[in-house]
Parts: structure tokens; sequence; C-alpha cells
């Protein structure tokens, strides 16, 4: 019969120890101070391809905290979300986001039947409209202008990845802020 010596049981618990000690720096570590829920801006979902309007006051984003693949846009001056009515389409998907100077208007990837094409949330409207229904290729990483009125978005169309400058024309309302004369550079 062997002896249980001293040495033997502190071998045994130093990986005990070790365990407890790593448990409470994880715990100390957590992010248990950032707030979650549906009306705060991080939850427990993904959240990914985030965007910031010019002025800095809002966060677009795709998430799927809803159950949905859908497209956010959260106030972070006023820290909660923005009402997007009509932005987000049953089964349809949204990617990639690109704001304005104030956020008024929103260009993102979209589906129209099975093929992406780029498409224009106006917030004051609360419409949103295809901006590429002819366009046979590929589309991918759509951005606006500060002011709204230029879309530039990659296509495949030519069987390579080109650059296309889409203008909405010089009759477009103009996402400029409060003050700021009609004459300054897109």
């Amino acid at each position: 019969m062997s002896k249980i010596t001293p040495s033997f049981w502190i071998q045994r618990q130093i990986p005990w120890g070790l365990s407890i000690a790593l448990a409470s720096f994880l715990v100390s570590c957590s992010y248990s101070d950032v707030p979650l829920g549906p009306t705060s801006l991080n939850s427990r979902y993904t959240e990914q391809q985030p965007a910031l309007s010019g002025n800095s006051r809002f966060l677009a984003f795709v998430s799927n905290r809803n159950g949905s693949h859908q497209l956010l846009v959260y106030d972070l001056e006023q820290q909660q979300f923005i009402q997007t009515t009509g932005l987000n389409q049953r089964e349809t998907i949204v990617e990639s986001p690109s704001l304005s100077y104030t956020g008024r208007y929103i260009a993102y990837i979209t589906s129209d039947q099975g093929r992406p094409v780029v498409a224009l949330y106006d917030r004051a409207t609360q419409q949103s409209q295809i901006l590429t229904p002819t366009y046979r290729g590929w589309i991918r990483n759509p951005s606006i202008s500060p002011n709204g009125r230029y879309v530039v978005f990659e296509t495949a169309s030519r069987g390579q990845w080109d650059i296309e400058v889409l203008d909405r024309g010089p009759d477009v309302e103009l996402d400029i802020a409060n003050g700021a004369s009609v004459g300054a550079s897109p």
C-alpha cells in the first residue's frame, strides 16, 4: 500500500486552484458592463457590416437579432434605434449598407429575382427604390456620397470587377447639414 504524502495533495490541488483563478480572471474581464437587449446597440446575435453617417450620428448595420436578416439604423446620440418602415422586407437579403451625411439616404445591396441589386432607402419618405435594375452582372460594395447624389459600387458585368458611378441627377434632394450652402462640394 502506498503512502499519501503532502506533495501528493499539493499536486492534486494545483490544477483545481489554477482553474478557479482562471475562471475568476475571465469573469473579471467579461463584457458584463456592456448593455445588451432589444433596445441597445449590442445583442447576443450576429451584427456585422457597420457603416457610419458622415456626421457620425447614425450607425447602420446588418443583424439577425429579430430572427431574420435585416438592416438596422441606430442613433448614437439618442442611443435608440430609428424606425425604418419599408426597408426590411420578408425573405429578402440586405447587405453592405452605406449612409449619406445625415443618414437620410442608405445605399445597400438587396436581391431582385435572385440577383443582387443596389437599392436606396430614403428615411424622409420611408421608401426604397432599386437603382440598378438593368445590370446583368454581379454587384457588391455600394457606397453613397455624403450629399446622396452619387452611388458607387463594384460590378462584374464585363467579366471582371469594375467600379461604376451612378449619378442620381441634379434634381435629387441633397442630404446636406443644416446651415450648409447648396454649392458645397459633394
